[in-house]
């Protein structure tokens, strides 16, 4: 019997715009939390959790690994952000995402919407326009061929009020939705709640994109001139549990960003600071922390004194695929097990257009142009940049696991001649690892020649860049033009004080001085080591006997654990005060953080950790896992180029899954076309009928279900993968198990439930 190979797989969940069509992405971002649920419940859950949970089981009992679905980085932009912040909340918290299924089907409707103020006053007002609603209606040709009879009479009613609504203001209430997003947070915090679905220590981060109408000011450093400005209007509210199971955000910070992101223009009015305060005063609520996070999500703002005047508009205006700062979080992930990464992206309508532009050879008309110009062209831009910047990472990190597996012979080699084969006879002891630590770095140092300085002095860039990143990340800041000016400092610090000096002539191949820079800062080199040393057991766990790694693996991981601490912005508020002028005090703002890491007393305290992992292996396990840990710089020296210094922290590629009703067939082919209702009326369609909403929601987690299993299988090598049919049975299990679970709340659509229970079989 072999032993379990425990592996993590890591979403990332990237959340599109596609307005009324945000009820079909709820219906996705529940299925995903049924699974996190059922991937980490300790008891049983609902009929579909058991599904899902029989997977995992079955999975272990066919090919050894034990596996986790986790959900630790969410991103979303309009509708998207919404349920971004929703899934958040119930992950950091426990608590049910239920409630958030009661506002999309009960209140997503233009009746409940509509602001007060901008309905008809009367049923003549602009009775002139009604015929412009049957057009609308006849035009796309919804009602009578995608609407089930006993809603006809409900869209034509609502349709022709929303049309005859007042023009020239935003037909939905900026407030109502607001009290809808409340009350929704109320009704999770009230509701059924288990304990948070991520490990300890695990954050769980939330970015949700908004755009700022009037912008801020930025400076610019060019050569000539000297500096010039420019306006920024892309805004992105960053949140954070800080692993520690408290929640992301006070609910009317996170109700905040919802009502921003989903600001559509020209649907509902763009959101000011005085209409949250508004409504709260109306509920009776108190924010304490209202001033600290406007000063955060809004610093050049807040700085202007201008964060109450700023205005809010749609985040999927200028940022509809919001993949960068999901990206950028992957800094700070801390790791327990091998890790599987994925970025999913839902995207409710892949691939399709507004109807307004007409047939494609026809010339667009000046109001065509227009529209498609300021709504429809900056939204539906290709993600093809983001998926190039994470395949490039991808295939970094791919060429340098290839470049260790090729050398690694030829470095065991120069290993076993430093030390001799007795090494492998003497218990590794935390002194004795300490040393022939030491001694095989000055040997990988002598062995490079020249290529060592290149070597060293890229480690003290990268040591320098994240020490910048993480000021700022203490500080709450997003310059870019800081974050360079920051590192230009810390680099002439570092320059003065003789810590860039490498070199064959220099003892050990460098100065004091850089040597106990390096010792004081580079994390990044400590973090790799032990990565690549979990990568060489995951390796050798796959011909190992049952249990015999586990607690080899036990003590990387828990070693890893205190570094990746270390890359935490929240671990040095206490520093706050001390890096505020960190741009001047470049000097003063290392020796604090260095003397905070404490890198050399942690260095002595993994030395005592991994000699017990390594003492509890056969020598027939030491030897390899050992050779590994000494000839980590031989390989570091030979790969850190293709990583870019130390910016790549998870050495595992990340692969990319799109959740769309293109992509999920296992009941229907056909797409959006043969499945949604909420992509009409240039996606408002689901607004106007609670059949609309009830059937995207019901084929949200219908898809969500068919997608997830497909990710979650994906995770098992070729020669491990369930067959077709046995796939196809656990499918049909879950969809049951969805129809099932829904059929009592979804009475607006008996015949679609009907219909799908006779195609699933």
């Amino acid at each position: 019997m072999h032993e379990t190979q425990e592996k993590e797989l890591r979403l990332a969940l990237v959340c599109y715009g596609g307005i009324s069509l945000a009820v079909y992405m709820h219906g996705i971002t529940k299925e995903v939390w049924h699974l996190a649920r059922a991937s980490c419940a300790e008891r049983e859950g609902t009929p579909l959790d058991s599904v899902y949970r029989g997977l995992i089981e079955e999975i272990r009992e066919r090919s050894g690994l034990n596996l986790r679905v986790l959900v630790d980085i969410l991103s979303g932009a309009s509708a998207g952000g919404i349920n971004a912040v929703f899934l958040a909340q119930a992950i950091a918290t426990g608590q049910s995402l239920d409630p958030l299924t009661a506002m999309w089907l009960d209140h997503a409707d233009v009746e409940a919407l509509l602001a007060p103020a901008q309905a008809p006053s009367h049923r003549f007002a602009k009775i002139w326009a009604t015929p412009i609603a049957w057009m609308m209606a006849n035009r796309s040709q919804t009602i009578d061929e995608t609407v089930e009879a006993s809603a006809r009479a409900e869209v034509r009613e609502k349709l022709e009020r929303f049309v005859r609504s007042r023009w020239f203001e935003p037909p939905f209430g900026g407030e109502q939705l607001l009290n809808k997003l409340l009350d929704a947070f109320d009704a999770m915090a009230r509701g059924p709640a288990d304990r948070r679905l991520l490990p300890h220590g695990q954050p769980l981060d939330l970015f949700v994109t908004a755009t700022d109408f009037r912008g801020h000011s930025e400076m610019l450093r060019l050569n000539s001139p000297r500096e010039v400005v420019e306006t920024e209007h892309r805004l992105v509210f960053a949140f954070s549990d800080h692993g520690r199971g408290t929640g992301v955000a006070h609910p009317a910070a996170l109700a905040f960003a919802a009502r921003a992101t989903s600001s559509f223009p020209g649907a509902f009015p763009p959101l000011m600071v005085a209409e949250l305060d508004k409504v709260l005063a109306e509920r009776g609520e108190q924010w304490a922390g209202r001033n600290a996070f406007l000063q955060r999500a809004l610093p050049e703002q807040w700085a202007d004194n201008r964060a109450e005047k700023a205005v809010l508009i749609d985040g999927s205006v200028l940022a509809n695929a919001p993949f960068r700062p999901a990206m950028e979080a992957l800094r700070e992930r801390p790791a327990h097990r091998q890790v599987d990464r994925r970025f999913v992206f839902l995207d409710p309508t892949p691939d399709m257009r507004f109807d307004f532009y007409g047939p494609r050879q026809e010339r667009p008309g000046f109001f065509s142009t227009l529209i498609g110009a300021l709504s429809e062209l900056p939204r539906k831009q290709p993600i093809r940049d983001n998926l190039e910047t994470i395949a490039e990472r991808s295939d970094r990190i791919e060429r340098m696991l290839a470049i260790v597996t090729e050398i690694r012979a030829e470095v065991e080699a120069q290993v076993d001649l430093l030390f001799g084969y007795t090494l492998w006879l003497d218990y590794p002891t935390p002194k004795r690892l300490a040393a022939w630590r030491k001694r095989a770095q000055l040997q990988a140092a002598a062995k490079a020649g020249y290529g060592h300085t290149a070597y060293a002095l890229l480690k003290v860039d990268g040591a320098i860049d994240r020490t910048a990143r993480l000021v700022q990340a203490v500080l709450g800041q997003q310059d870019g033009q800081r974050l360079r000016m920051l590192c230009r400092q810390l680099r002439e610090t570092v320059r003065a004080r003789g810590a860039d000096r490498f070199g064959a002539s220099l003892p050990g191949g460098a100065s004091p001085e850089a040597l106990d820079f390096l010792r004081g800062h580079d994390l990044g080199f400590r973090i790799r080591r032990l990565r690549l040393l979990a990568r060489r057991l995951a390796e050798l766990e796959q011909s190992a006997p049952r249990g015999v790694m586990r607690p080899m693996r036990d003590a990387i991981y828990g070693a890893l654990a205190a570094y990746l601490e270390l890359k935490r912005a929240d671990t040095f508020v206490d520093l706050r005060e001390t890096l505020v002028d960190a741009e001047n005090h470049a000097g003063p703002t290392l020796d604090a953080l260095a003397a905070h890491m404490q890198l050399r007393t942690l260095d002595a305290q993994t030395d005592a950790i991994l000699s017990t992992g390594f003492s509890a292996l056969s020598k027939d396990l030491r030897r390899p896992m050992l050779l590994a840990y000494l000839g980590f710089p031989f390989f570091d020296i030979a790969t850190l180029p293709l990583l870019q210094g130390e910016g790549v922290d998870e050495f595992d590629p990340i692969r990319v899954d799109r959740i769309s009703p293109e992509d999920a067939k296992a009941i229907r082919t056909g797409g959006v076309a043969a499945m949604l209702k909420g992509n009409q009326f240039n996606n408002f369609g689901a607004f106007f009928s609670r059949a609309y909403r009830e059937n995207d929601y019901l084929w949200g987690r219908l898809n969500g279900a068919d997608r997830l299993i497909d990710i979650v299988l994906s995770t098992l090598d070729e020669d491990a993968q369930l067959p077709a049919d046995r796939i196809a049975e656990v499918k049909r299990r879950a969809f049951h198990a969805i129809l099932d679970e829904e059929a009592p709340r979804l009475t607006a659509i008996p015949a679609l439930i009907a219909e799908l229970r006779s195609e699933i079989g």
